[in-house]
C-alpha cells in the first residue's frame, strides 16, 4: 500500500467484481439455468422457456452483469431491461416466483463462495422476483 492509498477513500466493490466479474456472473447465469433443467422443483418454470435456452442463458448473463454492477451488457442490446413489462405474457404467480428463487438459491449456493454476497444477493433479487407478480392467485 503506498503512503497516498492511506488517504483515498476505498471503492467499495460491487457485486460484479465479488462473484468474479464476467466470468463468475457467466458462471451463476449458466448453474442458474442447470439447475431449472434438472430440479423437478422447478418443473413448472422450466415448462414456460422454449428450448433450447441459450439465448436466455446469454440474456440472464448479460442482465446480471449490469445489474450486479459490470457492463450493461444487455442494455446495450436491447435498451432498458422493463423486466415487469417483458415477463407480462407468462403468467407469473407465487408459484413461479418461488421456482425461481428455488433456482437462484441454489446456484447462488453453488457459485458465490461469500455468504455475505450471497445474502447480499438474495435481499436485493427476492424483492425484484415478486415485483413480476401478475397472477396473484
Amino acid at each position: 500500500m503506498s503512503l497516498l492509498d492511506k488517504f483515498l477513500p476505498r471503492k467499495q466493490k460491487t457485486l460484479y467484481e465479488l462473484v468474479g466479474q464476467e466470468k463468475g456472473t457467466r458462471q451463476l447465469a449458466n448453474t442458474f439455468y442447470d439447475i431449472m433443467s434438472t430440479d423437478p422443483v422447478a418443473s413448472e418454470l422450466l415448462a414456460l422457456h422454449p428450448q433450447p435456452m441459450d439465448s436466455i442463458r446469454e440474456r440472464f448473463f448479460e442482465y446480471l452483469s449490469g445489474w450486479f454492477g459490470g457492463p450493461p451488457l444487455f442494455e446495450q442490446k436491447y435498451g432498458h431491461p422493463r423486466l415487469r413489462a417483458r415477463h407480462l405474457p407468462f403468467k407469473v404467480d407465487q408459484n413461479m416466483i418461488d421456482q425461481w428463487l428455488h433456482c437462484m438459491n441454489k446456484a447462488l449456493e453453488q457459485e458465490v463462495k461469500s455468504s455475505r454476497t450471497r445474502q447480499a444477493i438474495q435481499q436485493a433479487v427476492t424483492p425484484l422476483a415478486q415485483h413480476m407478480l401478475n397472477c396473484p392467485h
